[in-house]
């Protein structure tokens, strides 16, 4: 394939390349505390969208709103946090804060009158951070709601990736999570991105190799193809993604000593996703662009929607660009896909090695450069 013809990534290679569409994060590391909460708003008018949910255990609010035979057409933003269903408070608040700008699906015939629709999901990252209750509040929805609207909200701080917003206290298969993003510029001109918080139980790595499964799809714009781990790295790699999930303590109180041991063996996770188009699609376009997005965790991650995920995948249009043909909607989705891929194995590689008192998660990139220290 010449260089013409291959696949170019937007301008940012993030979500927020599909124009309106405003991403903020909030994040909190320390004092007991490592999880976060991200907003997705939508540009004025609000976007369409769908969801599709294969994890054994999802939280979730509002996402049946997003079945194509129910009646709203629109929403207005999308939270994705960590808390598991405890941070689904961050939703209300962003449904709040909207309301008091008027932004919201109108219900009553005063100005003002309107309710903000604001689906969203958490990933389960409670006690990572040291304290099981310090997790995501309905205050976190509100911060990171303002740093979407900010002005001061920099490219820096709408393509950001790593230990940001719900991927703080992501966890892959022993390995650090974290929040990735990419994008890619299809010939008809539609854009095409994804922002996925990766917090799997299975493996983003092969079991042979111990290189990641999905970096074979990455494009230039993603920075350098990761070396193969050779040696004493790949050994590390291997033998961190090949443990089972261990026991670790956590403070259950407020400030007290107490500690309780977490059940040995527990597997907690959930990989949450978010691909969008600004091509004008339907609800029911939307939420097929969410199931074959599905292929791109398949890829990148093994085994997926296992019971003990809750992976859960929200399709996304703006409108901006028009509706496309059925062959252009059939390159949106192999895109989509394909971007959710890329937007993993970019989140597993800005992760950085993190230790708290409930636990050590070394990143991939570290161990996997491990021989070369």
């Amino acid at each position: 394939m010449d260089d013409e013809a291959a696949p170019q990534a937007g301008p940012r290679n993030a979500l927020t390349d599909v124009r309106g569409i405003r991403v903020g994060h909030h994040t909190a590391i320390g004092g007991g505390f490592l999880t976060g909460t991200t907003v997705i708003l939508a540009p004025d008018g609000g976007m369409a969208a769908g969801v599709d949910v294969r994890g054994g255990g999802p939280a979730t609010h509002e996402t049946d709103l997003l079945d194509p035979t129910a009646s709203v057409e629109r929403i207005h933003a999308l939270v994705l946090t960590g808390g598991s269903a405890y941070g689904l408070a961050t939703c209300t608040a962003v449904m709040n804060e909207l309301a008091d700008r008027g932004v919201g699906l109108p219900v009553g015939p005063q100005v003002g009158e309107v309710v903000p629709l604001v689906p969203g999901a958490a990933l389960l990252d409670l006690g990572r951070g040291g304290s099981f209750r310090n997790r995501p509040t309905a205050e976190f929805g509100t911060l990171a709601l303002a740093a979407a609207l900010s002005p001061g909200n920099t490219d820096a701080g709408r393509t950001a990736q790593g230990c940001i917003g719900a991927g703080t206290g992501a966890v892959a298969s022993n390995l650090k999570g974290g929040v990735g993003t990419a994008s890619v510029v299809l010939p008809s001109g539609v854009t095409v991105a994804a922002l996925v918080a990766v917090n799997a139980a299975g493996s983003p790595v092969d079991r042979r190799t111990g290189e990641l499964l999905g970096a074979h799809l990455l494009l230039p714009a993603d920075g350098p193809t990761p070396a193969v781990p050779a040696g004493a790295a790949r050994q590390a790699v291997l033998e961190v993604t090949g443990r089972r999930p261990v026991s670790r303590p956590f403070t259950g109180g407020t400030g007290g000593t107490a500690e309780r041991e977490a059940v040995p063996g527990t597997i907690e996770n959930t990989t949450l996703v978010v691909v969008a188009t600004d091509a004008a699609l339907t609800k029911s376009q939307c939420t097929k662009l969410a199931a074959v997005a599905q292929d791109g965790l398949a890829r990148a991650l093994n085994p997926v929607h296992t019971m003990f995920d809750g992976d859960i995948v929200f399709g996304l249009s703006t409108g901006t660009a028009g509706a496309p043909s059925t062959t252009d909607f059939h390159q949106i989705t192999v895109a989509g896909a394909d971007v959710v891929t890329r937007a993993i194995v970019r989140g597993l590689l800005a992760a950085a090695t993190t230790h708290t008192s409930a636990g050590h998660w070394p990143s991939w990139s570290d161990l996997a450069a491990s021989d070369q220290k």
